[in-house]
């Protein structure tokens, strides 16, 4: 299965932000060592991180012309209010599992809703860095 990882706004500071919450590896770390799983699985992932909105929604609203079966994805505060980022998961026609590294239900009020949660096939939060290899292990259940 291709898989896309998307990742939202600060998340290409990880390892430098606030690692009491987030953890120590950097983002490049953390795609290491799921691209090495996804090679033994059987998946291909490719991965991309931007702090733009629309560029997050290009690349969902694309990846379906782009042979990519599936995404995982870490809005990150963008969960929480980006309507436009939920209206193209939803047109992306492909399964969605949104990631957090956090738990966001035991973090700052504004954060305890996601509106992005509601078009995603399933939701991982407060795993850490396990967060993104427990959405690919998924992949093997989720179908289009």
């Amino acid at each position: 299965m291709n898989v896309l990882y998307l990742f939202g706004p600060n998340l290409s500071v990880l390892g430098a932000r606030d690692p009491e919450t987030y953890g120590t590896q950097t983002l490049p770390e953390i795609m290491e060592g799921v691209e090495r799983r996804a090679g033994e699985t059987g998946h291909v992932v490719t991965w991309r991180q931007s702090d733009h909105e629309g560029e997050l929604i290009g690349w969902l609203l694309a990846a379906s012309g782009d042979g990519i079966e599936a995404a995982v994805l870490n809005p990150g505060a963008l969960s929480h209010y980006s309507y436009a980022l939920r209206d193209a998961i939803e047109a992306s026609e492909i399964p969605v599992v949104e990631v957090h590294m956090s738990n966001i239900a035991a973090r700052e009020s504004f954060r305890h809703t996601s509106v992005v949660s509601a078009v995603c096939r399933g939701t991982i939060s407060g795993l850490g860095a396990a967060g993104y290899h427990l959405a690919l292990e998924a992949m093997q259940w989720i179908t289009t």
